[in-house]
């Protein structure tokens, strides 16, 4: 089973998600921004971890050239609330224990770790533009690393 990638210029999905603070996040309510979209397992788990602080170490940048960022996880909004204040995050943290945007948004399917085959979240970020449409997508990326990868993507300057 591979999941529906979306690629540059597709319309991005629905995204409307009970948030780790106890509201509600719309995309649709960030029309006029970009948005990064970044899709993680497991919250409190090192690699998740080490991507979530790297966002958060450059959330004002990204904001600084007109992003916005809001982390995707299938955990339920209480492990996020915990991450959330454990690792200090300041920006959204969304929780979609159906996988339902996970999976419209490409970011569900399957997976092999170790030689073993399972179904789950696939590490992914797409960048929605002011329009709501796709402006990146990247699939399968690593956690260490990646959001400097994206910033040289984005052409955001360095810290």
């Amino acid at each position: 089973m591979t999941a529906h990638r979306l690629a540059v210029g597709d319309d991005a999905p629905d995204l409307t998600l009970p948030t780790a603070d106890g509201g509600t996040y719309r995309l649709a309510d960030h029309r006029g921004r970009r948005v990064v979209v970044y899709f993680y397992p497991a919250a409190a788990t090192p690699g998740c971890t080490t991507e979530a602080c790297d966002f958060r170490d450059s959330l004002a940048s990204l904001q600084g050239a007109g992003y916005d960022v809001v982390g995707v996880s299938p955990d339920p909004v209480a492990k996020l609330a915990t991450f959330a204040a454990d690792e200090h995050l300041p920006f959204p943290l969304v929780s979609d224990t159906e996988h339902t945007a996970l999976e419209a948004w490409g970011a569900w399917g399957e997976k092999k770790n170790y030689g073993r085959t399972y179904t789950g979240v696939i590490r992914s970020t797409v960048v929605v533009d002011e329009e709501g449409k796709v402006a990146l997508a990247q699939y399968n990326v690593r956690a260490t690393g990646h959001v400097a990868k994206l910033r040289r993507d984005l052409v955001i300057d360095p810290l």
